[in-house]
């Protein structure tokens, strides 16, 4: 089988206020980040060898925060990787925040060229001191620069986010921010709309009036000009929030986009299997399976194939589900291409249309039941 892997590494040294991903605050030193790279090594040997894993194109290490945790344990777990990998992946990415980003951190990622590791995940999300503070996340503007400069300098491909709709953000901040990032050439943004996860200490805080951020319609200006100023100094976005350089999206993420098997291994990480012959699949998130049937499938390809600028691959969905997308959403394909809202060459929405892309999905989903019921 073949199956990207991603890795979940979720400690931190604090949880940013607006974070809903499954992390654990923990003192670095802690013996019990040994105890899960050991667990974790296992459990990606097992999954492996119960799934005939024989090709892994694309790897990522994820958080919670990859580089909080010691150098040593990072270069423990490449090389548990580069001793059961079946082969070099095409890519290969590892998260990492600027706060704890170490120039032992990034001499154990860029000098491993046996496990093929590619690039690196910077999370910037901004440089701005007053907003950092007011979400509670770590790092100060100089530290966030020095980073950067040893990263760059080192060699490896890296990624920078960047979060707009941050409290008190303006136009004159999210440029600076995006300018500041362009210094370093990053081969890779994403631009990312900060969005009020339910459970996160911020929703809970703005839902009892403690905190104040900038309303809908002032957010969506402020990142329509975070994307125009991407694309002006050469990013082409290709997917919703994501933006690259000639030849540097990410592939990791466009499987998931094309709905691709992946493994997650590690605490809160996701599995999902797809079996195209039989037109169904898999979920697997701690220990637990969920089948997805036709209709579900069905859906969660549509829904992630149409986040990426080319929409779902079309080749791939006609040998999956047997007929072209507008066979199952033919109404509400020629009322958005109608509209000027959907491409006329391709299956995809246009840029405008990425904007609306909630509401198409929406729209995709009372189609599909209306036909099925």
């Amino acid at each position: 089988m073949t199956a990207s892997l991603y890795i979940h590494i979720p400690f931190c040294k604090k949880k940013c206020d607006y974070c809903d991903f499954y992390s654990i605050p923990i003192d670095a030193d802690s013996k019990e980040i040994d105890v899960y790279i050991d667990t974790l090594c296992s459990s990606i040997k097992y999954q492996f060898e119960c799934h005939n894993v024989d090709k892994v194109p694309t790897v990522y290490i994820g958080g919670g925060t990859p580089s909080f945790i010691k150098s040593s344990r990072i270069e423990k777990l490449l090389s548990f990787l580069e001793s059961i990998l079946p082969s070099l992946p095409e890519e290969f990415t590892v998260e990492a925040n600027p706060e704890s980003l170490t120039e032992a951190f990034i001499a154990a990622v860029a000098g491993a060229p046996s496990c093929g590791i590619t690039r690196l995940s910077i999370g910037v999300q901004t440089f701005s001191g007053r907003s950092r503070k007011a979400v509670g996340r770590l790092g100060k503007t100089g530290d966030i620069k020095e980073k950067l400069k040893l990263v760059s300098a080192s060699g490896i491909d890296f990624s920078v986010d960047i979060i707009s709709g941050l409290p008190y953000q303006h136009i004159k901040t999210l440029m600076n921010d995006i300018e500041l990032s362009l210094l370093y050439k990053p081969s890779h943004i994403s631009l990312y709309d900060l969005s009020l996860e339910k459970g996160s200490l911020i929703a809970e805080e703005v839902k009892k009036k403690k905190r104040k951020f900038p309303n809908a319609e002032t957010a969506e200006s402020l990142w329509i000009l975070g994307r125009d100023m991407l694309e002006s100094a050469g990013y082409d976005q290709y997917e919703v929030s994501n933006f690259a350089l000639n030849g540097k999206r990410s592939l990791h993420n466009i499987r998931y986009w094309r709905m691709l098997n992946w493994i997650g291994c590690g605490i809160s990480a996701s599995s999902t299997l797809i079996n195209d012959d039989m037109c169904e699949g898999i979920r697997c998130v701690d220990g637990s399976m969920e089948r997805l049937d036709k209709i579900t499938l069905l859906k969660e390809t549509l829904m992630m194939g149409f986040r990426f600028i080319d929409g779902p691959d079309e080749a791939l969905f006609k040998k999956r589900f047997l007929h072209d997308i507008e066979y199952f959403i033919p109404h509400t394909v020629s009322a958005w291409r109608k509209n000027g809202l959907l491409c006329t060459e391709k299956t995809a929405l246009t840029k405008e249309g990425l904007l609306l892309l909630n509401r198409f999905i929406y729209e995709c989903f009372l189609e599909i039941d209306f036909r099925n019921n």
